[in-house]
């Protein structure tokens, strides 16, 4: 079992107030700024929580397909993902995950059961499964 934390500070009132989020647990990044404008107008240089969970979702999707693609003999040599969460009127409602793919020896059927398993066992997906609209675009390159 692994356990990661991160932090969170806020001053202020929602609208005009400010906070940051540090990766507690890696330290990768530390004070990083968040406001209510990066969430719903321009980012202006700060993150938001919807794009900490975009990039949650991108790195564990792209590592449970890592995961089942070698499981079937099919090692990917790189997996590009991006993940676009939309926040709108106080909600999360849409998750879409682009994935390009480059899967020596793999078809198209071997890709398409091997993208549906990851998106079924992917931990991020289960936990915003059920609340969150998630879609998978993916395509197999050469």
């Amino acid at each position: 079992m692994a356990d990661r934390r991160a932090t969170a500070t806020w001053h202020g009132s929602l609208f005009e107030g400010k906070g940051t989020v540090t990766a507690a647990s890696s330290g990768l990044f530390t004070d990083a700024a968040v406001t209510w404008a990066s969430r719903t107008e321009d980012a202006g240089g700060a993150t938001s929580p919807e794009e900490l969970i975009a990039g949650a979702h991108a790195a564990c999707f792209g590592m449970a397909l890592s995961n089942e693609l070698s499981s079937r003999g099919h090692e990917p040599a790189q997996l590009r993902l991006s993940a676009t969460c939309s926040f709108v009127d106080g909600t999360i409602t849409t998750m879409v995950l682009e994935v390009s793919a480059e899967v020596p020896g793999a078809d198209d059927a071997a890709f398409r059961e091997a993208v549906e398993a990851a998106e079924a066992s992917c931990p991020v997906s289960n936990a915003l499964r059920g609340n969150v609209d998630i879609t998978v675009d993916a395509r197999l390159v050469s």
